[in-house]
């Protein structure tokens, strides 16, 4: 697949796509992926009432975040751009589903936002981006995709790294080098946002910043809360106008 037009970088693909296999191991390496992932699902449930709500997972990876929105009462369509990640999450999800006495809603997708925005514009009450567009070429291309998305009073919820010097310890020297949470690379400092220039992006394409909240996070405790501080990693619910 030529993954130019859909803004995408094929090392990052190619990079994810590797630990796939391990995605659902809460000790491997998406290990703080498994320890956001309940901080990120109440920020968005408090935010949004998930049961029969029609919810947009960009970049969901092996469907960490997409089951447990689904759990919430969610229709979620889950998109992603590795195909190794989308085999996993569907294999969960069916293994998942197996021991339900009702399947979670989930359709997973080998696409793109721009593709899905394409197909289903103004479709979602809620779109959520979690760690993803720090990973993407063009970060403005990716919010106007989501903006496209939502339909009118629809919520989006994304979640990055700030771009600063204690997220540069605690993101690629602390979990890339030295605690070896992640593999080295995962991260591109130079691709970080700041809380303003993601702000910006998102009045460009039409969206009302309602709230930026800090996640503070401890590989050692492996416990995650929200806090007031964005310096390292944060979390932004955006509105689209309901006129």
């Amino acid at each position: 697949m030529n993954s130019a037009p859909h803004n995408a970088d094929p090392e990052e693909l190619a990079r994810f796509g590797k630990l796939a296999a391990r995605w659902w191991d809460p000790d491997g390496e998406s290990r703080p992926l498994h320890d956001l992932n309940p901080v990120r699902l109440d920020f968005v449930a408090r935010r949004v009432a998930l049961h029969g709500a029609r919810v947009a997972d960009v970049g969901c990876g092996g469907g960490l975040l997409s089951e447990t929105l689904a759990r919430a009462g969610a229709r979620v369509t889950a998109i992603d751009l590795a195909p190794e990640v989308i085999e996993v999450a569907a294999l969960h999800l069916h293994e998942t589903n197996a021991n339900l006495p009702v399947p979670l809603d989930i359709e997973y997708r080998l696409c793109s936002s721009r593709e899905l925005a394409a197909a289903q514009p103004a479709a979602f009450d809620a779109v959520c981006c979690m760690e993803l567009i720090e990973h993407v070429p063009d970060p403005a291309a990716l919010v106007s995709d989501l903006a496209s998305l939502l339909r009118p009073g629809g919520k989006l919820f994304l979640s990055t790294l700030d771009r600063t010097p204690a997220s540069f310890l605690a993101a690629i020297v602390g979990a890339e080098y030295v605690a070896r949470l992640l593999p080295r690379g995962t991260h591109d400092y130079r691709r970080f946002l700041r809380p303003s220039e993601l702000a910006a992006l998102l009045r460009r394409s039409g969206l009302v910043l309602d709230e930026i909240s800090g996640i503070a996070y401890n590989p050692l405790s492996r416990k995650a809360s929200l806090t007031r501080r964005t310096a390292v990693n944060y979390l932004v619910c955006a509105s689209r106008s309901a006129a």
